[in-house]
C-alpha cells in the first residue's frame, strides 16, 4: 500500500480524498496533508480553515499549513516517509527537492486536457473559450508550469449552459476513476508517462475582479461563454440604473423577427431572458442579481428591477484569458 501525502487547498479535491479513504483505501494510506494557512474570508473577514483542513481534521490526519515551503517544510514531508505526494490546487510552488522527496515522486491533478490551459484558471478559461470538452490530467510534477509528462486523462463533456460551478463539480468527480486506473500502475512501477507536446501548449492565468466585464461589440456566443465561464467568480456585471447587476447565466439566440440592435442595447424579454444587442446575434441574460439580493431568473428579477427597452449597457474591453506563452506572475 502506498504511503501518500496530499497537498491541496480547495474543495475540488474532496471527492478524490473521500475515495482514497473509502473505496480506494486498499491502494493508498494518507499519512499527512499539507494545505494553505487559515485565511480571512467572507464579508466579516473571519479567519477560517479551508475545506481540506476540515476534512483532514475530521479523520485525525496530520495537517501542516506552511506559509512558505522551504527546507524545514521539506524535512517535515520527509519525516512522513511518503511513497508518493499527490497535489491538487495547493497554491505553493514546490522546489525540485520537495518534488523528489517521496520515493515515487510527486503527481499533480490538473483540470484541463494538457497541454491546453496550463496555469491557474483552466476550468473558467476552457468555458470562456467555448470548448465542448475538458478533463482532468494526472501528470508527474516538474518545475515548469504544468509541463510534466502525462499518466492519463479523464475527459468530461461541457454542456451548453454549464457554468464554472457545474463544470468544477464534474471535474472533481472525474478525479476518482482517473486515480483508480493510475494508482495501481504507479505502485507497481508500470505507469507510462508520456511527454507533453510543448508546441501545442496554451496558458491561462489567475483571475481578477477586473475580468468580469463585457464588450457588447463581441459576438453573443463569446459573451455568453464569458458570463458562464466566470460564474460564480469573479462574475460578469453590467451597470443598470447606476447599480451593478451581476449576470449568473446567459446564452446566444439567433432571432429573425427582431430588428438589429446596437451593441449593448436592451431589447426586452424573450422567454425568461433579457435580450441585449451584440456585435453578432443576440445575447440573452438568463439570471440576474442586484447588490444585496439573490440571483434570480431574469423575468423574476425584472419584476422588482425594471429595465427599459432601449437602455444601453456600456461596453468595456475584455482582458485576454488565454495565451500561447505563460502570463507574467502578478506582483505582490
Amino acid at each position: 500500500m502506498l504511503r501518500l501525502v496530499f497537498m491541496g487547498s480547495d474543495a475540488i479535491a474532496l471527492p478524490a480524498l473521500n475515495w482514497l479513504t473509502g473505496e480506494g483505501s486498499g491502494l493508498a494510506h494518507i499519512v499527512g496533508v499539507f494545505t494553505q494557512p487559515d485565511r480571512a474570508a467572507g464579508r466579516g473577514q473571519q479567519v477560517v480553515a479551508n475545506a481540506i483542513k476540515l476534512w483532514a481534521l475530521e479523520r485525525n490526519l496530520p495537517v501542516l499549513q506552511p506559509e512558505k515551503f522551504g527546507e524545514p517544510e521539506r524535512a517535515q514531508l520527509a519525516a512522513l516517509q511518503p511513497d508518493l505526494t499527490l497535489v491538487m490546487a495547493y497554491g505553493h510552488i514546490l522546489r525540485q527537492q520537495v518534488i523528489d522527496t517521496p520515493r515515487l515522486g510527486t503527481l499533480n491533478l490538473h483540470t484541463s486536457i494538457l497541454p491546453a490551459y496550463r496555469g491557474a484558471s483552466p476550468i473558467q478559461t476552457a468555458l470562456c473559450c467555448m470548448e465542448t470538452e475538458t478533463g482532468v490530467t494526472l501528470m508527474r510534477m516538474v518545475l515548469a508550469l504544468d509541463a510534466g509528462p502525462v499518466a492519463d486523462v479523464e475527459r468530461v463533456p461541457i454542456l451548453p449552459l454549464d457554468t464554472a460551478l457545474e463544470l468544477e463539480a464534474k471535474l472533481a468527480t472525474a478525479c476518482v476513476p482517473l486515480l483508480a486506473r493510475c494508482l495501481p500502475r504507479v505502485a507497481a512501477g508500470k505507469q507510462i508517462f508520456t511527454p507533453q507536446d510543448d508546441a501545442r501548449a496554451t496558458y491561462c492565468r489567475r483571475l481578477d475582479k477586473k475580468d468580469g466585464v463585457l464588450d457588447f461589440h463581441a459576438p453573443a456566443v463569446n459573451l455568453a461563454a464569458r458570463v458562464n465561464g466566470l460564474m460564480p467568480w469573479p462574475g460578469c456585471s453590467v451597470t443598470i440604473n447606476s447599480q451593478p447587476v451581476k449576470i449568473g447565466l446567459a446564452d446566444m439566440v439567433s432571432l429573425s423577427d427582431y430588428k438589429p440592435a446596437a451593441p449593448g442595447m436592451v431589447m426586452g424579454l424573450h422567454g425568461s431572458g433579457l435580450l441585449v444587442g451584440t456585435g453578432q446575434r443576440k445575447l440573452r441574460l438568463l439570471r440576474l442579481q442586484r447588490p444585496g439580493g439573490r440571483m434570480l431568473p431574469a423575468d423574476e428579477f425584472l419584476r422588482g428591477f425594471p429595465v427599459a427597452v432601449g437602455t444601453r449597457l456600456a461596453s468595456t474591453p475584455m482582458p485576454p484569458l488565454v495565451s500561447a506563452q505563460p502570463f507574467p506572475r502578478p506582483k505582490g
